[in-house]
C-alpha cells in the first residue's frame, strides 16, 4: 500500500491538529527568535549561534524526508552498504573544518560563492552561484511536493480543495517563520526538527521490542546476527563497493553542504572560526549512531513483518510508513506523521533562506553595510522564491509523471560537480582562468559525464557508476578550467 493511500486513510481532522500543532511550535519559535531580529539576522544570525545547536539542527537538515523513509526499508535491498558512505562523511567534514571554514572566515563572506569571485573572476563567481540556485530550486520544489502531497491526500481531499491550495500552504508556512528572522530562526527550528525525527525512529524501535517481547539486548542480538547488517561490499564493479562508496560520501560532504550556501550559511552563523569547526566536527560524529539508528530499524522492519507474517508492500519506500501507519499503535502513527513533516520541511525550509540570501548577495549586490536599507527589496525577492518554488512544484504535478520527476531530481544532483571542480581549482592551484570560458565548461562536463553514465556498461566492460559520479563530474571541470587557464606571474 502507497504512502499516499495510508494517509489517505488516516482522519483528515486528527491529522490536521498533529500538523498544525506542530506549526504552532515552529511558529513561536520564529516569534522568539525574530523578536530581537536585525537586518543581518536574516543573512548570518547576528554570528551568535552556539556551536551545539547549530550542529544539532544540521543533523536534521542533512537528511530529508526521502532519506527518512527511504533508509530503513533500502536496507533489504542494500543491507548496510549506505554505512560505507556515511563513514566517508568523516572525511568529508574534516576538509570543510580544515580548508573550507577557515577560508569563509578568512574573507568574512555570507554567500560563498564570493570567494569565487575573488579567485577566480566574475563569470566563475556567478557561474557558481547560478548551480547553486539552480540545484537548489529544483531540490527544495521536489521535497515540498512531497510535502504538499501529503498534506493535500491527508487534509485537503477531504475538503474538496485543489492540489495548488496544498502547495501555497506549505510554502505559505515557510514563508511566515523565515521571513523575518532568516538563518537565525531556521538554526532554532532545525532543532525542533531533528528532534522529533529522532523521537519517531527511537518510538518505532520501542514498540517493536514490546511487540515483540523482546529486551534489548535480544534485540541488539537479532540485528547483529541477521545478515542484512553486513556493511562492506568488496566487489569492485558493484556500485556499493566500499571504496566507492566511501570516497564517494567524502565528496558528497564537501560538495553537499562545505560548497552548499544552504548548509554553510547555518556553519557561519556560528561565533568565531574554531565554534564553526567544533559544529562541524560534532555533527559529523553524530551522524554515525543517527544513520545507524535508521539502518538498525530498517532491519527490524524486514524481522517484524517475517515474524508477524505481514505481506511486505511493493516498493521499499512503503515499508516504514505501511508498518506504522498500518500495524504500530497509535503513539507510533503520530510519532511518524510528525517525523515525516520534520524530516522534509528540515531539508526545505532553510531553502528559501539560503536562495533570497544568495541571490541578494550574488546577482543584486548586496553589501553588510546597506542590508538594512534593502530590507524591503529583500523582502520581494523573498517572496519572489517563494513564487517559483510554487510555480515549479506545480509544474511537476502537471507533468504527472514520477519518473520524469525523479529524473529531473536526479539531474540537479549534476549540477554540484562543476562547484566541485570550480572551488577545487581556486584553491589547490594558482593559476589564473579564462573566465569568459567558465560558464561553457560548466554546462558541458555535467554533459559528459551523464553520457559516460549512460554507457559506463558497454564502454568500461560492465562498470556501473554509483555516487562516485560526482568526483568524475568536478574532474571533467577541473580539466576544463585548467585548459582554458595561465600560470599566474
Amino acid at each position: 500500500m502507497q504512502l499516499s493511500q495510508l494517509i489517505k486513510r488516516m482522519d483528515p481532522l486528527f491529522v490536521s491538529l498533529i500538523i498544525g500543532g506542530y506549526f504552532v511550535l515552529l511558529m513561536a519559535i520564529s516569534w522568539f527568535t525574530s523578536k530581537n531580529s536585525t537586518a543581518h539576522s536574516f543573512y548570518d544570525g547576528n554570528r551568535q549561534s552556539p556551536w551545539f545547536l547549530v550542529a544539532f539542527g544540521m543533523v536534521g537538515a542533512s537528511l530529508s524526508g526521502v532519506t527518512f523513509i527511504s533508509v530503513p526499508g533500502e536496507v533489504g535491498n542494500s543491507n548496510f552498504y549506505y554505512f560505507q558512505m556515511v563513514l566517508g562523511y568523516l572525511v568529508g567534514y574534516a576538509i570543510i573544518a580544515q580548508i573550507l571554514l577557515p577560508l569563509y572566515y578568512k574573507h568574512n563572506i555570507i554567500s560563498i560563492y564570493t570567494y569565487l569571485d575573488q579567485r577566480l573572476g566574475f563569470w566563475s563567481y556567478k557561474s557558481g552561484a547560478f548551480f547553486f540556485l539552480l540545484s537548489r530550486v529544483i531540490g527544495a520544489s521536489f521535497r515540498l511536493f512531497l510535502v504538499a502531497s501529503v498534506l493535500q491526500l491527508a487534509i485537503f481531499d477531504s475538503y474538496k480543495l485543489p492540489f495548488w491550495v496544498a502547495v501555497v500552504s506549505a510554502v505559505l508556512l515557510i514563508w511566515l517563520y523565515t521571513f523575518r528572522g532568516g538563518i537565525k530562526t531556521i538554526v532554532w527550528t532545525d532543532t525542533l526538527q531533528t528532534t522529533f525525527m529522532l523521537v519517531s525512529v527511537l518510538v518505532s524501535l520501542y514498540f517493536i521490542k514490546e511487540d515483540l517481547n523482546w529486551s534489548w539486548s535480544t534485540l541488539t542480538s537479532h540485528v547483529y546476527k541477521d545478515s542484512k547488517s553486513t556493511i562492506f561490499n568488496w566487489d569492485w564493479q558493484h556500485n556499493r563497493n566500499f571504496f566507492k562508496q566511501f570516497f564517494s560520501g567524502a565528496f558528497i560532504a564537501v560538495v553537499m553542504t562545505g560548497l552548499d550556501q544552504d548548509m554553510m550559511q547555518k556553519n557561519l552563523t556560528c561565533r568565531n572560526l574554531k565554534e564553526s569547526q567544533k559544529n562541524i566536527y560534532w555533527m559529523s560524529l553524530s551522524l554515525i549512531p543517527v544513520n545507524l539508528l535508521f539502518m538498525v530499524l530498517g532491519v527490524l522492519l524486514y524481522q517484524f513483518v517475517e515474524i508477524k507474517d505481514i505481506l511486505i508492500p511493493p516498493g521499499t519506500d512503503n515499508l516504514f510508513p505501511y508498518l506504522a501507519i498500518e500495524h504500530f499503535s497509535s503513539i507510533a502513527g503520530i510519532a511518524f506523521l510528525l517525523g515525516i513533516t520534520a524530516a522534509a520541511y528540515s531539508s526545505a525550509d532553510s531553502a528559501l533562506t539560503a536562495l533570497t540570501t544568495s541571490f541578494c548577495i550574488d546577482f543584486l549586490n548586496f553589501k553588510p553595510d546597506n542590508f538594512e536599507s534593502k530590507k524591503q527589496t529583500k523582502l520581494m525577492v523573498h517572496i519572489g522564491f517563494s513564487v517559483l518554488l510554487i510555480g515549479v512544484i506545480l509544474f511537476f504535478k502537471a507533468i504527472n509523471d514520477q519518473s520524469v520527476i525523479n529524473s529531473i531530481f536526479s539531474v540537479a544532483g549534476y549540477t554540484y560537480g562543476p562547484l566541485l571542480g570550480l572551488f577545487s581549482f581556486g584553491i589547490f592551484t594558482r593559476r589564473i582562468v579564462r573566465d569568459q570560458w567558465v560558464p561553457l565548461i560548466c554546462i558541458i562536463a555535467p554533459i559528459f559525464c551523464y553520457l559516460l553514465s549512460k554507457h559506463s556498461s558497454e564502454w568500461l566492460n560492465g562498470y556501473q557508476f554509483g555516487f562516485e559520479l560526482l568526483m568524475i563530474n568536478g574532474a571533467f571541470t577541473f580539466l576544463g578550467l585548467w585548459l582554458y587557464s595561465k600560470k599566474s606571474r
